[in-house]
């Protein structure tokens, strides 16, 4: 149950009031008090970023230009090109994040909250799609675990370490937790159901062609695609419809609690206009250099010890989710756990209930053989990962100490993917071998 926060006769509650006063519109409606697009507002208030964290990342937008001059003039020099891509992909990401965040300001708590989430995973989309496209089946399906696992793991455990650093623990609402942890093995469990199969019918029925079980194992795969975008319809309709009220107050009791509540409600804002032209021109740039990036995978994976498996389930996630996790954390570190927590829980649904069975659909259009089978290995991780932090979030209760050991887990398995060897011919087929 959400605390009753807004007892406006509490004498403890009226400075905070009166401290809200003075910026009561801006604060509650993320009003800018301009319209139109004005560039001498939009760089200062772009560059300044959601906090300090990200606005570090601002530093790096020189790389962005220079990784796409490399691509053309240095066509040959693979590392140098995707070094730069991979750094040139953070300002960009940033820059989506935070154009997110102001707009999400301007709507409805709730409706905010999702707004924000799908546009970190634009980045998300775009490269999955771009791998599809490059025939890059095995990175793009351990990228799909990895954003998994580096949410749920990497992100959430930050977010518990920096919030309980400062604090004896922090309290969440269960409306969050308790939907949030079941939704998540469900989607586990459903993911699981291609790469079960394609291990078990083997000792079941010994008279299948490889090929018949992988062309089954292909076909319940799109059959799960569909069934996980249903269920993600119907999660969005349950958060933002049906039970709006509740996630809605559960958002204005963090609004009330946050540390650092009096200088955000103080700052310049974007108008709607510069959000959507901060939008565009950040998915045009993530394109171009997910394209840049992309293209040198091959290289890297052949010209050095880094496997599929590392490259898909721990570079290409940090990247593209790298301005979504910054935005959790300050959240955490600013009292504001459940928004954190809506954060991680969303985007980690979002891409196991959305992102992913969206690359299977567009595989299945474009006529490519992509299939939800992750490896028994991959699998295993992720059913356990879930249950982990199923666990620790079953107590409504975070503290620095569950932080670490979440993160402890996804160094673990980073290790294990450092030395997991690439499969024979690991680039001309959409199956696990």
């Amino acid at each position: 149950m959400v605390p009753n926060l807004l007892a406006a006769n509490s004498p403890s509650s009226q400075p905070r009031a009166e401290k809200m006063a003075a910026s009561a519109t801006v604060k509650a409606t993320g009003e800018s008090g301009r319209r139109g697009f004005n560039p001498r507002h939009f760089f200062p208030i772009a560059l300044r970023s959601a906090s300090r964290a990200s606005a570090l990342c601002n530093v790096l937008w020189p790389v962005v230009p220079a990784a796409l001059a490399v691509r053309y003039a240095l066509p040959s020099h693979h590392t140098t090109i995707f070094i730069l891509a991979y750094l040139a992909m953070v300002p960009c990401a940033n820059l989506i994040g935070f154009a997110g965040q102001e707009f999400a300001r301007k709507v409805p708590h709730v409706a905010g909250v999702l707004a924000e989430v799908t546009c970190g995973s634009v980045v998300e989309i775009i490269l999955f799609i771009i791998l599809l496209c490059k025939d890059q089946f095995m990175v793009v399906k351990a990228a799909i675990l990895g954003s998994i696992l580096a949410t749920m793991l990497l992100c959430l455990g930050a977010c518990f370490f920096v919030g309980g650093l400062c604090r004896h623990e922090q309290t969440f609402s269960d409306a969050i937790s308790e939907a949030g942890s079941g939704l998540l093995l469900t989607a586990g469990v459903v993911l699981a159901v291609p790469t079960t199969f394609r291990f078990g019918i083997p000792s079941v029925d010994s008279s299948l062609s490889q090929q018949e079980i992988d062309q089954n194992s292909q076909s319940i795969s799109r059959a799960v695609a569909l069934l996980l975008v249903l269920s993600y319809c119907v999660y969005i309709f349950f958060q933002s419809r049906s039970h709006h009220g509740i996630y809605d107050a559960v958002f204005k009791y963090d609004e009330h609690r946050d540390d650092d509540g009096g200088r955000d409600a103080a700052k310049a804002k974007l108008t709607m206009t510069e959000c959507i032209v901060a939008l565009v021109v950040a998915i045009v740039l993530v394109t171009l250099i997910s394209l840049t990036l992309v293209l040198q995978i091959e290289h890297i994976i052949e010209s050095s010890s880094i496997s599929d498996s590392f490259m898909g389930l721990i570079l290409v996630p940090l990247v593209e989710k790298f301005a979504e996790h910054l935005t959790a954390i300050d959240e955490a570190w600013d009292n504001q756990i459940n928004f954190a927590l809506s954060h991680v829980l969303g985007a980690t649904l979002q891409t196991a209930l959305f992102n992913a069975p969206l690359t299977v659909i567009v595989g299945w259009g474009l006529g490519k053989p992509m299939d939800l089978d992750f490896g028994l290995f991959n699998l295993v991780m992720l059913i356990l990962s879930i249950l982990t932090v199923g666990r620790f979030l079953q107590d409504q209760k975070s503290n620095y100490l569950e932080g670490f050991l979440l993160i402890i887990l996804y160094v673990a398995i980073a290790v294990s993917a450092y030395y997991t060897p690439n499969p024979p011919s690991h680039s001309d087929s959409g199956q696990t071998e």
